[in-house]
Formats: C-alpha cells, sequence, structure tokens
C-alpha cells in the first residue's frame, strides 16, 4: 500500500494545515483544493467506493486471471475493442471509479455484503444489500476512525491533488 501521505484518508483540519504549511498562504488553487476535499469528505458512502460493482451497485466478480490479464501494458488504458473480453473491460471500468485502495470482499450474502481491507482485516465494513448502505458508517469523513485508509488515483484526481506515482 502506498505511505505518501497525500494517498491516505485525513481529517479536515491535518488537510488544511498540512496543505497550509506547505504553501505559506492560501490562494484560490489551495482554497479550491480545500473545498474538493471538504466536498469529497461530506460523500455518501457506496459499495462501489471500494469494490468493482455494477450499474445496480451488485458486487462484480473478477473475472479469470484478471490481474494477469490487467498487468499487461496493453491492457494498462481503458480498453473498448477487447472482444471476447468484454467482462474483464466491464471490471476494469467498475474498478476504476472505486475511491479506496485495498478492499475486498470477505462475504457477499443474501442480505449483506461485508469488504475488509487486504492490509488491515481490521478495517471491515458491512453494507445491507436492501439499500446499498454501509451499517454504521455515513459519508467518507466517517471512515478517518481508521487509521490507513488509502485514496485511489480517482479520488485524488476529484479533490484536485495530482497523483505522483
Amino acid at each position: 500500500m502506498p505511505t505518501d501521505a497525500s494517498h491516505k484518508l485525513i481529517p479536515m483540519t491535518t488537510f488544511v494545515l498540512e496543505y497550509y504549511a506547505n504553501e505559506g498562504y492560501a490562494d484560490l488553487q489551495i482554497l479550491n483544493l480545500m473545498n474538493n476535499y471538504a466536498n469529497f469528505l461530506k460523500q455518501s458512502l457506496t459499495l462501489g467506493m471500494f469494490v468493482p460493482v455494477d450499474p445496480q451497485g451488485n458486487v462484480l466478480k473478477e473475472p479469470k486471471n484478471y490481474t494477469s490479464w490487467r498487468s499487461l501494458e496493453h491492457n494498462e488504458g481503458e480498453r473498448t475493442d477487447i472482444a471476447g473480453f468484454e467482462e474483464y473491460g466491464e471490471y476494469q471500468k467498475a474498478e476504476r471509479k472505486c475511491m479506496f485502495e485495498g478492499f475486498k470482499v470477505g462475504y457477499n450474502g443474501y442480505s449483506k455484503v461485508r469488504i475488509i481491507a487486504s492490509y488491515d482485516e481490521s478495517i471491515e465494513l458491512s453494507f445491507n444489500k436492501n439499500d446499498l448502505l454501509p451499517t454504521g458508517f455515513k459519508d467518507v469523513e466517517s471512515l478517518i476512525v481508521f487509521d490507513d485508509i488509502f485514496l485511489t488515483s480517482n479520488a485524488l484526481n476529484l479533490i484536485g491533488i495530482k497523483n505522483k506515482s
């Protein structure tokens, strides 16, 4: 997992203080970044922020040999010319919409989906399949109770942070 602090979910006050300390002043770009981060923190949590889901919010099963397929250089970008591999393309597209890195499905039952962080199994969330809402967590900001929640490049782009990797 990334260790760069810009990849971690942090409290708003920490975000503001760190960016202000680095810049020394708050110009329009920094104020915009702070506004974007505040709006990101207020987003309601969805299952698709953690794991790839279909348009109805149901967990997508990772296609067979997907990790190997994705590791091929010509499959890195978004693919639209993958006849016979549509399942791979749909999964890849859904994966790019995730906001948090390293989550996997621990349990996918009749009424509940439980996800866990692959890098720390004590980080666990359950989503009710009826309304697709998480149990005990309301918005992104509520996840700050966990020490290590890592943001994807999609989340960083949404906030306005240039991804260094």
